[in-house]
């Protein structure tokens, strides 16, 4: 018997796992399918503490070993529970260091009854590179990933992976080598670093954090400074504004920080290392800005299985008119509407850049999918779901963007006390392009019922007389009315313009 799939799912997807065998920890997760913007159907982590020891011991932790092939048992399970089509293992830095790491893998093997591979250091920070490369549209800068047993450096410019160094700087490593003194991680770091050569050729470019110590880092940080968005991917701190809240953090001062009660005890000890080791690269590298992935090793290996024309593919773009499929009341009709407002906007004389231009199609694309809710508050679940959404490919003004775009689309305009914190991080730009593209939702959706076959055929015209005229075509001309009317002229007021709402001639 099959396994059966709901309408919320999409249907010519079949789920895939990926083990992640980490050194500090081991994750699956099972991914509705291979897919440009994948999404998680399934997701455990254990913090197995492998490589605990290993500096002096030369082995993986004994304890870490008995729990994670316990584990393993558990983890292949819930992968054919999940009814997962295959399962994919990877093993990064304590497997591939220890003494008895391929005894440690010859028996998950037989558990997970599938062969593991073991990345070397080159093929970790290769994956890492692959995951921040489909997690951001266009790239270009360092790549960090931080685990427990090492940090992979790897510089990449869109699709193009450069120059990556492995380091024995991963948190328990660090922890293990300085004797757990905080002191001397801070000498062995510098002379670690020192051997990435290259490092200064990410001065005035982002730096990209992969790992959850990082994560978790970037999580106090969200905190310490009242953010109101607590979305980890594409999360930005500036690297001078920074610096005290990462020296704070690198001295083990951390017990009465805003949040700490949100990061595990084991995670928790790792911290200041990777703050130590986060300050370093900001003092070598000098970026311009640091930017927090969730996509790393198993995202960048998902990615790999992709075809190169489904690699090349916008992953924002992707997403939304995946969630358009599965939420909206016609996916032609937000294809439509996406085409429509370029020309919109194009006729109203608004310049784009290509980011604006690619949150413009994604908000038109996610414009109708909360029209089940109550109308009353169809504005604001749609708002909640597209700011906490799973989405990569997009900053966080971006999502504001797309967010405030579906408010304003079904609340109405003119409401300056509708979602003050997201407005602020959408910037003033964005917050009133959200205005101007829900004004416009707003006039049209009266006019398809959302339905397609309408939008195509309204045509703007710049008229003699200075005005500019959204035309129905006559076929079409019952659709007018006192509402349609009464939007048109909202949009006006809100644009300065004088716009009007007219019939096609023949």
């Amino acid at each position: 018997m099959g396994i059966e799939s709901s309408q919320g799912r999409l249907q010519d997807r079949r789920p895939v796992s990926v083990i992640d065998i980490g050194s500090n920890s081991i994750r699956l997760v099972i991914y509705e399918g291979i897919a440009r913007s994948p999404t998680v159907l399934f997701n455990e982590k254990m913090l197995a503490g492998l490589g605990r020891g290993i500096v002096t011991t030369g082995e993986l932790d004994p304890q870490g070993t008995r729990r994670a092939l316990e584990e393993f048992r558990r983890f292949r399970a819930l992968s054919e529970q999940a009814g997962a089509q295959s399962l994919h293992v990877v093993a990064t830095a304590a497997a591939r260091e220890a003494k008895n790491g391929p005894d440690f893998i010859h028996r998950a093997e037989e558990i997970l009854g599938t062969p593991i591979k073991v990345l070397s250091g080159r093929q970790e920070a290769y994956y890492s590179a692959l995951g921040v490369i489909s997690a951001f549209y266009k790239a270009d800068g360092i790549v960090g990933d931080l685990g427990g047993g090492s940090l992979e450096l790897v510089d990449v410019k869109a699709e193009t992976i450069g120059e990556g160094i492995t380091l024995p700087l991963g948190g328990l490593r660090l922890r293990d080598m300085a004797g757990e003194s905080l002191n001397a991680s801070i000498e062995i770091t510098q002379r670690e670093i020192a051997r990435a050569t290259w490092l200064d050729q990410g001065e005035g470019r982002p730096f990209y954090c992969v790992g959850g110590t990082w994560r978790n880092l970037a999580r106090l940080h969200m905190c310490a400074n009242h953010y109101p968005l607590e979305v980890m991917h594409h999360y930005e701190m500036d690297p001078a504004g920074s610096i005290a809240f990462l020296k704070r953090v690198a001295r083990g001062d951390i017990d009465k920080m805003r949040g700490i009660e949100g990061v595990s005890k084991s995670r928790r000890a790792l911290l200041p290392y990777g703050a130590t080791v986060l300050l370093e690269i900001i003092r070598v590298a000098k970026p311009s800005k640091i930017i927090l992935s969730a996509n790393g090793v198993r995202e960048g290996y998902l990615h790999s299985l992709l075809s190169e024309e489904e690699q090349k593919a916008d992953p924002l773009i992707s997403a939304a008119e995946e969630l358009a499929l599965l939420r909206s009341r016609s996916v032609t009709h937000a294809h439509e509407l996406a085409e429509w407002a370029g020309e919109a906007f194009k006729a109203l004389g608004i310049e784009e850049t290509e980011n604006e231009a690619r949150y413009r199609r994604a908000a038109c694309l996610l414009a109708d999918i909360g029209w089940r809710a109550h109308p009353e508050y169809r504005g604001t679940q749609s708002l909640n779901i597209i700011a906490h959404g799973s989405f990569i490919g997009i900053d966080h003004p971006g999502r504001a963007f797309i967010a405030l775009t579906n408010l304003f689309r079904h609340e109405g305009v003119f409401d300056d006390s509708l979602s003050p914190e997201l407005r602020k991080l959408a910037t003033p730009v964005y917050a009133e392009r959200a205005r101007l593209l829900g004004g416009l939702m707003r006039v049209v959706y009266l006019l398809s019922a959302s339905m397609p076959g309408v939008i195509p055929r309204l045509k703007w015209q710049h008229r003699p007389d200075g005005s500019l005229a959204l035309l129905v075509p006559r076929d079409r001309a019952d659709l007018m009315g006192e509402r349609p009317h009464g939007r048109m002229a909202q949009l006006a007021k809100l644009t300065g313009k004088n716009l009007v709402l007219d019939v096609a001639e023949e």
